[in-house]
């Protein structure tokens, strides 16, 4: 009645036969005990690393660009939208302006069809006390009727047309004083450029006329005042000279190049000298000096001793606390070792009595070992 043995769906078959590759590439990689203890491919993945840094820089980069184009066109876009957004307000307005003068509703040919006061309007109002359409009883005056409205709506579009008319030619008349007011400043403006050129022809021609004669001027000078200058110079040069001699006198008979010592002394104080006249020092005072040094050489020798005395005090109290110190490190050695031998045997009592614990337990309480097929029910999928 139903056929069973029907053939299988090759794509349910191969869906299975890929399901069953995957499980087995993810055994393999889970159950090797070599990727699972050593770990992956550092190098590998630094290099994944740095690939993928240098994308997400390209790519930040890149929204960068398209973040500055956008800004750009957005300006732009936004300006052009403006210059839209006003035609299309100054078309609007013109159109509006246009429907309000010349597209009226009175003005139309369909105007009877819309009016809505069409019937009414088919009956005129009072033309006076004979009028024949009315009977004696009907009544002939009512409050705000106007029997000359259309001569004064007549008359008032004609003052409104004038009033337009009047506002067009004032309008074309000012945009002909304005273009006739920019031609006169284009004419005044072309008129000083002009005059400027001019002015600045006649400057640079002056100019060159004045430099002209002060060449002559100088070049008719120059042989008078090269004479004035060779005998200003040659009167200098005496004048040097006589000045050099006598320099020279002086030097020759003052106390600079003399070897007294008295020429030294400074009459403010006894103990300075004169620094640009002082030639040395004399044996007198070489030998105070000198006396001097000794002293304080005998001075330092002294010092120098009693500080090495001190020294040898130190390193004598130096010895003895090293010694103190070193005998208590023995007594604190000997302390630790005899609580080190306590705690050993502390430690053995401690072993023995856990051996045998752990004996009493495998031998009467843990007498149900596990086998190897226990073990080996575990971890035989990946998931």
């Amino acid at each position: 009645m139903f056929h069973l043995n029907l053939p299988p769906d090759p794509k349910e078959m191969a869906a299975i036969e890929a399901r069953r590759n995957r499980e087995k590439e993810r055994q393999n990689r889970i159950f090797d005990v070599r990727t699972r203890v050593m770990g992956v491919d550092v190098e590998a993945l630094d290099k994944q690393v740095e690939e993928r840094k240098l994308r997400e820089a390209t790519e930040k980069r890149k929204e960068a660009a398209y973040g500055t184009n956008q800004l750009k066109y957005d300006m732009v876009a936004q300006m052009l939208e403006r210059e839209e957004a006003e035609r299309a307000r100054r078309l609007a307005r013109k159109v509006q302006e246009f429907r309000e003068q010349k597209q009226q509703l009175k003005h139309r040919h369909d105007f009877d069809l819309w009016e809505q006061n069409h019937l009414w309007n088919e009956f005129p109002a009072h033309l006076g006390n004979n009028d024949p359409y009315y009977g004696p009883a009907s009544l002939q005056c009512f409050s705000g009727e106007d029997l000359d409205r259309a001569t004064c709506l007549r008359m008032e579009q004609e003052r409104f047309r004038y009033s337009l008319e009047k506002q067009m030619h004032e309008k074309q008349q000012a945009r002909a004083e304005e273009m006739y007011a920019d031609e006169l400043s284009n004419q005044l403006r072309l008129a000083v450029d002009m005059q400027a050129a001019q002015t600045a022809r006649l400057e640079e021609s002056c100019r060159k006329a004045i430099k002209c004669a002060i060449a002559n001027a100088n070049k008719a000078q120059g042989s008078h005042q090269a004479a004035e200058v060779a005998e200003r110079k040659r009167q200098e040069r005496r004048r040097e000279l006589g000045a050099n001699i006598s320099e020279i006198r002086h030097q020759i008979k003052s106390d600079l190049l003399t070897e007294k010592p008295q020429t030294a002394q400074n009459f403010v104080g006894p103990h300075r000298v004169q620094s640009q006249c002082w030639k040395g020092m004399t044996p007198e005072q070489r030998t105070a000096i000198n006396k001097a040094q000794e002293a304080q050489r005998h001075e330092k020798k002294a010092q120098r001793q009693a500080e090495q005395d001190l020294d040898a005090k130190w390193g004598s109290q130096a010895i003895n606390l090293a010694q103190a110190t070193m005998e208590l490190e023995e007594q604190e050695r000997e302390l630790c070792a005899e609580f080190r031998r306590g705690l050993g045997s502390f430690n053995q009592e401690l072993a023995n009595e856990q051996n045998t614990h752990q004996n009493y337990l495998n031998s009467m309480i843990y007498t149900n070992q596990p086998t190897t097929q226990y073990y080996l029910q575990f971890n035989t999928s990946s998931r």
